[in-house]
């Protein structure tokens, strides 16, 4: 007679446990992983759709009224509400609107977790609380345009991202000068990809994108990393031993890249949300005016607000991007 041989019951619990363990170490990651990824393709696809929409306005400035008090109160302010009725509704499929003080009505969070994760946010409501150097930083003379502290207003789309707009309609068209990170943006989105559900962090479900110019509009939707790098760089260097900030992103991953001069911008009008260090007299774009060492390109100053033009072989800091 053959002997019958298998599993006993207590072998067959351990092995399960096993696996659970082993799941409940593995799956969370998993998870994360597919998130992110599913999270990039949307971000992605919002972009491409609001700046397709946003082409098609013939301007972007101008819409609904504010109007402030001696004390620079507003007493009116229908501009953001306005821009989203009167404007972008004609080019973008909405789903609902909400007004000023209604944000979460259209599923805006009232807390968000910053890019690090390591501080929350009360949701901003206003354009001052977006962040105040809009409207109190350093202006050139000759600037067209200012930046109005108007209230945000909230829209939700067909594919339940719910984005409130932080409106800016005295923005300029950008024609006479080149220093325009705050008067030549002219609207400010900040989106959360599934409504109220969570995590409600920057990076992850909540992100930005800025429309620049009063006419012929820019539309940027960066990704920033998630710390600066750790010292300062130059934008170009032919000497061995300094470090170029060309090639610092690469060098932190391949996935990473300089951002542009918009980008940039659009990285200082929300630097609140990614907890950049307003006090930095500049980080370094990849937008170069000349080439070599004693070239030009273009640095985002976080202390007044302004994009200057910087020698290359001057130091800045860097924020990277995903490409």
């Amino acid at each position: 007679m053959k002997k019958k041989t298998g599993f006993t019951l207590a072998e067959i619990l351990i092995t399960l446990a096993i696996i659970g363990i082993v799941a409940a170490i593995t799956l969370p990651s998993l998870l994360v992983n597919v998130n992110e990824k599913a999270w990039d393709a949307q971000k992605k696809a919002l972009h491409a759709r609001l700046a397709q929409a946003i082409g098609q306005m013939n301007t972007l400035g101008g819409y609904g009224t504010f109007e402030t008090n001696e004390e620079g109160t507003a007493t009116v302010d229908t501009a953001a509400e306005s821009f989203i009725l009167d404007a972008l509704s004609k080019v973008y499929k909405i789903n609902n609107v909400c007004g000023p003080d209604k944000l979460s009505s259209c599923g805006i969070p009232s807390k968000i977790t910053t890019l690090n994760g390591t501080s929350e946010l009360t949701f901003p409501t206003k354009m001052s609380e977006l962040n105040d150097k809009l409207l109190n930083g350093q202006r050139y003379e000759g600037e067209e345009g200012d930046v109005a502290d108007t209230k945000a207003a909230a829209f939700e789309t067909v594919n339940g991202e719910s984005i409130a707009v932080f409106y800016n309609p005295l923005c300029s068209s950008d024609k006479t000068f080149d220093h325009y990170s705050k008067n030549r943006m002219c609207v400010n989105f900040v989106y959360d990809l599934n409504g109220s559900e969570g995590p409600n962090q920057v990076g992850k479900d909540i992100g930005f994108i800025t429309a620049f110019n009063n006419k012929s509009p820019i539309v940027v939707a960066p990704i920033p990393y998630s710390t600066d790098y750790k010292s300062t760089v130059q934008q170009y260097s032919t000497e061995t031993e300094a470090v170029d900030a060309q090639a610092v992103c690469k060098t932190m991953s391949e996935d990473l890249r300089l951002p542009d001069k918009d980008e940039l911008a659009s990285l200082f009008i929300n630097s609140p949300l990614i907890e950049l260090n307003k006090s930095i007299s500049g980080y370094w774009s990849g937008s170069v005016i000349s080439l070599g060492s004693s070239g030009l390109a273009w640095y985002q100053n976080f202390n007044v607000g302004h994009l200057s033009r910087g020698k290359r072989s001057d130091t800045h800091y860097v924020r990277c991007v995903e490409k």
